[in-house]
């Protein structure tokens, strides 16, 4: 599988079988305005946000990252990685789910966000577009990375087989999500002192994985994520093609995000 740097949706038309495309889009700081909040479980708040400027917007990819920036008093706004969760452009529409977690800039603007505050995003800056073709997909996370898995559940064609391993905090934090797709979901509660990436390759272990071809995604803290990419690529001898891992976060340092593929 070769991956190609192209501009604009030409790129992935042309695509053959099993071909990322990775797409740049040209980078615009918007302004929006907050139209809805509502929880989707007790530490997941969504923001749905709206503006005309979202006219041009471009999110090609459920796994892209914008920047938003928050406002801190007495200082220069901060800015965190964020995942598009759905995007409407009909309705100018870009919703953004929280992972409501330690305090911080971010967790305190969501928790406190009402309909007609203003967020400023900029991106996203490219799109890595994994073609449904495949003939399974295996996705693993803690709750930083549910924004794209669920996007991703939802774009995914009809009866193709996909196995999600997520851990969370408690079992309310488990989310329904509609899907076409054949959905094997696992929900892991998170357990201090517990190892979790060994906790999240035991239960990979005793998933019956389909035969054929399989793309891999795992979103989670850096050394976890680490962890499970050489888990993947050592035992699982998975190609590595046919993945992509990402620390989202890391232990002791705010806003970090590495990609690790």
């Amino acid at each position: 599988m070769s991956e190609m740097l192209e501009n604009g949706a030409a790129a992935a038309s042309g695509a053959g079988r099993h071909e990322i495309v990775r797409m740049r889009h040209e980078i615009r700081r918007r302004t929006l305005t907050v139209a809805a909040v509502t929880h989707v479980t007790p530490k997941m708040l969504r923001v749905e946000l709206t503006s005309p400027e979202l006219a041009d917007f471009d999110s090609r990819s459920p796994d892209d990252h914008i920047k938003l920036f928050f406002p801190v008093e007495g200082g220069e706004p901060c800015m965190r990685d964020y995942t598009p969760r759905a995007f409407n452009r009909e309705k100018h529409s870009l919703t953004i789910d929280f992972a409501l977690h330690e305090a911080g800039p971010a967790t305190a603007w969501a928790m406190n966000a009402r309909v007609g505050d203003e967020l400023h995003i900029g991106g996203p800056r490219g799109s890595m577009v994994v073609p449904d073709d495949f003939d399974w997909y295996l996705l693993m996370a803690d709750e930083t990375g549910l924004p794209a898995i669920g996007r991703r559940l939802e774009e995914l064609r009809p009866g193709v087989p996909v196995f999600t391993v997520v851990v969370v905090d408690n079992p309310g934090e488990a989310q329904e999500i509609e899907t076409a797709a054949d959905w094997t979901p696992r929900w892991l509660c998170r357990e201090e002192g517990r190892d979790e990436a060994a906790t999240m390759r035991r239960v990979v272990q005793d998933l019956a994985l389909p035969d054929g071809d399989g793309y891999v995604w795992i979103a989670a803290e850096a050394g976890i994520a680490k962890s499970l990419r050489s888990y993947v690529l050592d035992e699982l001898r998975h190609p590595p093609r046919w993945m992509r891992a990402s620390g989202y976060w890391s232990n002791g340092e705010p806003g970090a995000h590495e990609n690790l593929e």
